[in-house]
């Protein structure tokens, strides 16, 4: 007998971890009646952060410019960047963006600006002045969470233990995604990754070492 559990966030921060968008954020600045709409949200790969791109770009169907900057990696890491004027001209929309993001102290973040022309040219210092203060402005009012590394793991639990062992489990940040019942319990969980030898020598203390876990998957 399987049963799926629902999910539950937990607070508790990996002390390796660092802040991600919590959710997508936009917002509008007018700068001489040209429109910026500027989102930020979580990107950790190239692809999604292309994805929220296009999102924007459907979202915003007569913009005449779509902007947008990534860093997929840990903040102010190089090493996963991405960025594109989207004609506006060169270095005056992408990189402004990306300088901010990358010194903003967020990770796994991307920036998209859907500039709608107001009939004003901004020359290139306003441009990249509009683009990076949207960016800023979006940050500021974007939530953030704890980056927090997990590893799916699978404990065995006797019968007479499966009490003292949950009340164990809801106290440790784990996310449990499923519990099975045969010859004994077993619980399928999503555990962050710098409390799982922790946990083993807890789960082996309550229960006299009869739970354990007998696997893990990063």
């Amino acid at each position: 007998m399987k049963r799926k559990v629902p999910g539950k966030a937990h607070d508790d921060a990996n002390p390796t971890g660092y802040p991600v968008p919590a959710a997508a954020t936009e917002v509008v600045d007018v700068v001489r009646r040209s429109r910026f709409h500027t989102t930020v949200a979580r990107a950790s790969s190239r692809e999604a952060a292309l994805r929220c791109v296009e999102e924007v770009r459907r979202r915003h169907p007569g913009a005449t410019h779509c902007c947008w900057a990534f860093n997929a990696g840990a903040p102010g890491s190089t090493t996963r960047i991405g960025m594109s004027d989207d004609g506006e001209p060169h270095g005056t929309a992408g990189r402004p963006m990306l300088r901010v993001l990358l010194g903003s102290g967020i990770g796994e973040i991307v920036a998209v600006c859907a500039r709608h022309y107001g009939g004003t040219k901004l020359g290139t210092g306003g441009l990249a002045r509009a683009y990076g203060g949207g960016v800023r402005h979006a940050l500021g009012q974007c939530p953030t969470i704890a980056r927090v590394d997990t590893t799916r793991i699978l404990i065995r639990v006797p019968w007479d233990a499966t009490e003292r062992v949950e009340r164990l489990l809801s106290g440790m940040g784990l996310t449990l995604l499923e519990r099975s019942f045969a010859d004994d319990a077993r619980y399928r969980a999503l555990a962050p990754t710098a409390k799982v030898a922790e946990l083993r020598r807890a789960l082996a203390d309550a229960t006299a070492g009869r739970a354990r876990i007998v696997k893990t998957t990063e």
